[in-house]
């Protein structure tokens, strides 16, 4: 029973940090930035559960609710850059080029959560993934200083579904060890401007002349 408790136990911390974070596209609070996390490629393209994704992220961007969208995803070869996927899909639905940003680096939650805020310099943040993993998101993003609220993208009750509830157990042992122990990212690098210059854009295209 005490091992039951102790295996449940962080899936239970994220639970009790996020749940009140959770919302639908129409009922998040606006904030300036969309982080979207990756999620796989199939030939180049994104899996559907990240075309999901992707898809929220824009519905945000039209609705108003984000200026910038903040791509983190895995480019550790050369073969296999989820960004850059990312990036193609949100334009073909509408969002400018220039209020998209790419993280190459981001391997896991926690690395995306570190380097959005120590290399991209944000700070409060709407979190994009699946409705199994957006609570661990949001906790860590919380943990790595990043006020966040997410949006859950749901999904049918499929094979993929069940195998990614099935995941977070096991990834939220993890996740609180790394709110705990706060490692370092598997690449920092240095600070990069990208989301203030695309906040900056947004902000210099909404200004309309004064009228004489």
């Amino acid at each position: 029973m005490l091992g039951c408790v102790l295996a449940l136990a962080p899936a239970t911390w994220m639970h009790a940090v996020a749940d009140s974070r959770v919302r639908a596209v129409a009922d998040v609070p606006a904030q300036e930035v969309a982080v979207v996390f990756g999620a796989g490629l199939w030939n180049g393209r994104p899996t559907p559960y990240l075309a999901h994704r992707l898809d929220a992220a824009a519905e945000l961007y039209r609705a108003g609710k984000v200026k910038v969208v903040l791509v983190t995803g895995d480019n550790s070869r050369v073969e296999y850059d989820e960004p850059d996927a990312m990036r193609t899909y949100l334009t073909e639905r509408g969002v400018p080029d220039g209020r998209i940003v790419s993280d190459y680096a981001g391997f896991d939650t926690w690395d995306s959560c570190v380097r959005a805020k120590e290399i991209f310099g944000v700070e409060r943040a709407v979190l994009v993934t699946q409705g199994f993993h957006i609570r661990r998101a949001v906790a860590l993003c919380r943990s790595a200083g990043v006020e966040s609220y997410g949006v859950g993208v749901a999904e049918p009750h499929d094979a993929t579904w069940y195998y990614g509830g099935v995941r977070e157990v096991f990834a939220a042992g993890k996740g609180s060890l790394d709110a705990l122990l706060r490692p370092d990212p598997r690449f920092l690098g240095a600070k990069e401007p990208g989301v203030r210059d695309a906040l900056e854009s947004a902000h210099h295209g909404h200004k309309r002349p004064l009228g004489n």
